[in-house]
């Protein structure tokens, strides 16, 4: 097979498939008119995949829930449906609960109750909803 890399030639790079991994090969138009060939492996340019053979698995302390069947938000954050509602759980020894509003786990201490968002980020949400609830009664007036 002798084919020049001149103008206008295409090199792809393809992938070979795994179990865990599911791939797409799309074509992206760059707006002049040119358009590339890219192999999308399911995954966003900011996330990572853990070695590629590895399953996604939660990351609390002695749970080994699979999350390939899992839902994408579960699989991001590496975390079980039951454990990211669970009031606590051992994470490195020491009891934390999942936040949904940083979606991160934090040591209790950080939480009023049983609420699942840690104070600080309630802080800033009670304030925004302060602000916007100013703002409105201050057109009405």
């Amino acid at each position: 097979m002798d084919e020049s890399w001149g103008e206008g030639k295409r090199n792809y790079e393809y992938i070979e498939e795994n179990e865990y991994e599911e791939e797409e090969e799309q074509d992206v138009s760059y707006g002049d008119g040119k358009k590339k060939r890219v192999m999308n492996d399911g995954y966003n340019k900011k996330g990572s995949k853990a070695g590629g053979s590895v399953p996604p698995c939660c990351q609390v302390d002695n749970c080994n829930v699979d999350l390939s069947g899992a839902k994408q938000y579960h699989k991001r954050h590496k975390v079980c449906e039951n454990h990211s509602k669970a009031h606590s759980v051992l994470i490195s020894e020491l009891q934390q609960r999942f936040c949904q509003q940083c979606s991160r786990f934090h040591e209790l201490s950080e939480f009023d109750d049983l609420k699942r968002s840690c104070r600080r980020r309630l802080a800033g949400h009670n304030e925004r909803r302060r602000k916007s609830a100013s703002e409105y009664q201050g057109e009405v007036h």
